[in-house]
């Protein structure tokens, strides 16, 4: 009885230490809470002297009035921008609340109640809304407010520290390409006065991008300064950080610009040349890897196209010259996907299109792909001139068709949130979103049709209806079910890179054309039904088409790669990967 006692309290003072500790839990919780928002409170008020200020602008003297806001706007406090602007455009008030005394707010938008006219009120130093005693907007009616007028003097007087003041109130963005944006254009104005604002913006700036352009602001002020010492110190730090929008600058100050001689130091002018050779090594660096991945990219779209091709003409011997019509329809199909989307789901569901448009890209192409085997195509095996003019007439109806149901122009496929931007790799090189999708694709796409003609029944069955047909049919299998299958997968694959392809160029009923020669181009230098050879081929040629475009030219370049592909082909006609038959 006794240890079934001792037990029990023992439970209990468990039970009550696990309840203290998840008060205590539940205290510190409320005090951090708490000390956040008296924080935040304390954040949000101005200095004694600024309030000080902004009671002026009550006064009924014009004088003092001008001076206060003068006095106000020269102070480059960002906060201060809501309030000058508010007077500038006249939803500045004076307002007397009920037990209390005057004090400066501004007003929002104008409300009717019925035939009374109510203001929501706005901090004049925060611009934070003022509440009521229930946590609603506090709305007031106008009769209870006087407008604290700002006469043409007084906005004439304001307006060049306001356009300054929008900069310095942009470095508070959340949005780091903003505060990149304004340190950019706080660095043209060349103002020392700004320098203040951006040390501190620097300071706290936790964005390595934002930080960098903040800094080479303030090293791009610095230089203009009358101390050599700092314009030394200032070219310096801009080839450190390699601030490339300072290469003109520098160029100037290193006396290389035409018709300058540079800085009247010699020691500036040495410090400001060292700074250019280095930004332009940094950027010859930054060149080569932006090229490689422009070359990976195209090479990434001709894959996408290959892919398909490859499958049709490598493994069944069809000439499909429609292919790029069928990379059209699954253009088409994003955008009709799209306009469901904008017509019928709510607005914040837009992201979701292109996810739903992939599925239906394929579907789309795949359903054309499957009629036009089944109605045309499989009468014309073994028929390759045949077969090249009869596609080719498929895709003048494709476009004709397209053409008539679309319009003849271009249509606009946009862009979802989440492939918009892209990700800076380092300063100078920036991978945009939508193009890294189409690499990632291009990877799916291989991963997703290798296993499926090597690691599935169906595979199986394509590769030994297109190895040796008799001896398939002899075994069940029904070769022309397959054949139109394999036929419809490679047009659902060129759908797929028409759908890709919305997202980084336009569309219209010419798109296909644009695209058809380069995918013949991979899949006869990979080698004819060679996955491998396609993969090497396609990212090869996309790699050597941006490596000669800036020497030669769009055009040359693109001949260039023929003449090349050709003279391959004269020593190699099997391509890049031969297929290895019995005896050889």
């Amino acid at each position: 009885m006794k240890q079934a006692g001792y037990m029990a309290s023992r439970l209990m003072l468990k039970g009550y230490l696990a309840r203290i500790k998840v008060l205590l839990i539940l205290l510190l919780v409320f005090c951090f809470l708490g000390i956040q928002e008296v924080g935040d409170a304390r954040a949000a008020q101005a200095p004694s002297d600024t309030q000080a200020e902004i009671a002026e602008l009550i006064t009924k003297s014009r004088k003092k009035r001008k001076e206060a806001a003068l006095s106000l706007a020269r102070r480059g406090d960002p906060m201060l921008l809501s309030l000058l602007l508010a007077l500038r455009e006249g939803s500045l008030y004076a307002w007397k609340p009920s037990g209390g005394g005057i004090k400066v707010v501004i007003g929002g938008d104008v409300l009717k109640k019925g035939d009374e006219e109510f203001v929501p009120l706005f901090e004049a130093y925060s611009k934070a809304p003022l509440k009521d005693s229930s946590g609603k907007p506090l709305l007031i009616p106008t009769s209870q407010l006087q407008e604290i007028r700002a006469g043409r003097r007084i906005r004439r007087a304001i307006r060049p520290y306001i356009s300054r003041l929008k900069n310095s109130a942009q470095l508070l963005s959340p949005d780091p390409n903003v505060r990149r944006a304004a340190a950019t254009r706080m660095a043209r104005l060349g103002d020392p006065k700004l320098i203040p604002i951006l040390r501190k913006s620097a300071a706290s700036e936790s964005h390595w991008l934002s930080r960098n352009a903040l800094e080479a602001a303030i090293a791009l002020i610095e230089m203009k300064d009358a101390d050599a010492k700092i314009r030394q110190a200032a070219a310096k730090k801009l080839g450190e950080i390699k601030a490339l929008n300072a290469v003109g600058d520098l160029k100037t100050a290193a006396g290389l610009a035409d018709g300058n001689k540079g800085d009247a130091v010699p020691a500036v002018r040495a410090e400001a040349k060292n700074a250019v050779n280095e930004i332009e090594y940094y950027q010859s660096w930054t060149s080569f890897i932006d090229t490689l991945f422009r070359g990976m990219s195209l090479g990434s779209i001709l894959l996408l196209m290959a892919l398909g091709l490859a499958i049709v003409f490598g493994l069944m011997g069809v000439i499909n010259m429609a292919h790029g019509e069928l990379m059209m329809i699954g253009a088409y199909a994003t955008f009709v996907v799209q306009g469901l989307f904008i017509s019928y789901l709510p607005e914040n569901l837009f992201g979701f299109y292109f996810i739903m448009a992939l599925p239906a890209a394929f579907a789309a192409a795949a359903l054309v792909g499957y009629l036009m085997e089944v109605s045309i195509i499989r009468h014309l095996y073994g028929r390759p001139s045949e077969t090249l003019l009869t596609t080719w007439g498929i895709s003048l109806v494709l476009q004709q068709a397209v053409r008539q149901v679309f319009g003849a122009q271009n249509v606009d496929v946009k862009a979802p949130s989440w492939l918009s931007g892209g990700y800076h790799l380092m300063i100078g090189v920036q991978f945009p979103y939508n193009r890294l999708f189409i690499v990632l694709l291009a990877l799916v796409c291989v991963v997703g049709t290798y296993t499926f003609l090597f690691r599935t029944w169906a595979g199986m069955r394509i590769r030994a209806v297109t190895q040796n047909r008799e001896m398939s049919t002899c075994l069940g299998v029904s070769s022309r079910r397959v054949d139109a299958w394999t036929f419809a997968f490679g047009a659902g694959l060129a759908g797929l890179a028409g759908a890709a392809l919305s997202q980084v160029g336009n569309v219209g009923p010419d798109l296909g054309q644009n695209y058809i020669v380069d995918s013949f181009m991979v899949v006869v230098t990979g080698g004819v039904g060679k996955l491998m050879g396609s993969i090497v081929a396609g990212l090869g040629l996309g790699g050597m088409n941006k490596l000669l475009e800036p020497a030669m030219g769009a055009v040359f370049s693109k001949v260039m790669i023929l003449m090349l592909i050709i003279l391959f082909l004269q020593r190699r006609p099997e391509g890049l990967f031969a297929t290895r038959a019995r005896g050889a």
